[in-house]
């Protein structure tokens, strides 16, 4: 198991790709001979020569190409640089790569995965930093999936390309070279789907997924030393999801946080939340989402940080949803 990190773990999951799927392709904006953006290609094009190669600057042109590739026969693994760029080809996505399987009577398919990453980083600016993942979501057809670590970059990217659907692997860029750790590159290709349980407790659920997922896991243990004990469920896969896993542990505990970086108002947390409502799970305190205002991203790396939830105020809030529990 080597020692990996986020964004090396996506690069050792490309190679796997490449090499067990002769119909793979990687394309996109400068990921063929300059490594990526954010060196998460690196060594690709050497390798596996016109197999990765650069495109021109149109999503809508890399996006349509890899709809009708997979159409027939490829298994594109395609990159849009930033998440918000991919808006530029929302008719490719939403109305074609979702629907093929539908308006073909289920005779064709669209094995497409695409690879794109979201979030703020200092200086990432409104058009550079925006959470679209619930967008996404709202289209049936379409896979989504959000890994937290270098283990679940990989797996969920080999299990993505695997599949016979649209995938949109969203990553995050402030991830990319976190931390290092052992990785398994050999294990089989997972299921999608499935909830993991990060952290057990018996105070109140809090799901999230994606970057969140450090910060949740932080407030956690700074509530674990007040006595409160909350149990961290994180969702790499949004789509499918795995609504029994929360709604299982939301009955044991009572108490409900949804905790995700995009604005709160139409966020996936609102839907996690009418899940476990229209369950009837006997909630003993009004469940809780939290997540970024309903404001366009600042440039000032300051005045950004103070908009996304850090690990103190999602200890706050989750401390004010269990006053009174114990």
């Amino acid at each position: 198991m080597p020692d990996l990190s986020y964004g090396e773990a996506v690069n050792a999951a490309l190679h796997r790709l490449m090499e067990e799927l002769p119909e793979t392709l990687v394309y996109g904006e400068d990921v063929g001979v300059p490594g990526g953006v954010f060196g998460v290609t690196r060594g690709l094009r050497k390798r596996y020569g016109d197999r990765v190669f650069d495109t021109p600057i149109s999503e809508s042109a890399i996006l349509g190409s890899a709809v009708g590739a997979a159409m027939f026969g490829l298994r594109p693994i395609v990159e849009i640089m930033w998440a918000d760029f991919s808006l530029v080809a929302l008719d490719q996505i939403v109305n074609q790569a979702a629907n093929v399987r539908y308006v073909s009577g289920g005779r064709l398919r669209a094995p497409l995965t695409i690879r794109t990453q979201q979030g703020n980083a200092p200086g990432a600016c409104a058009q550079h930093s925006q959470c679209l993942e619930a967008l996404f979501l709202h289209v049936p057809g379409l896979r989504v999936c959000m890994p937290s670590t270098p283990q679940d970059a990989y797996d969920l990217l080999v299990t993505a390309v695997h599949g016979d659907d649209p995938v949109l692997v969203i990553e995050n860029r402030t991830l990319y070279s976190g931390p290092k750790e052992p990785v398994r590159t050999d294990g089989p290709v997972q299921p999608m789907g499935g909830a993991r349980t990060r952290r057990t407790g018996s105070d109140v659920t809090v799901v999230t997924w994606g970057a969140m997922t450090h910060r949740v896991l932080a407030a956690a243990e700074a509530l674990a030393g007040e006595g409160v004990e909350a149990e961290v469920l994180e969702t790499p896969w949004l789509n499918p999801f795995d609504t029994e896993a929360v709604i299982d542990s939301a009955r044991r505990t009572r108490r409900l946080a949804v905790v995700h970086e995009a604005n709160v108002t139409g966020g996936f947390g609102a839907e996690v939340v009418a899940r476990v409502v229209g369950a009837g799970v006997a909630l003993a305190a009004p469940p809780v989402r939290i997540g970024a205002p309903d404001v366009r991203m600042p440039a000032a790396p300051v005045l950004a940080q103070a908009l996304i939830p850090d690990a103190a105020r999602i200890a706050h809030d989750v401390r004010r949803l269990t006053a009174g529990a114990r």
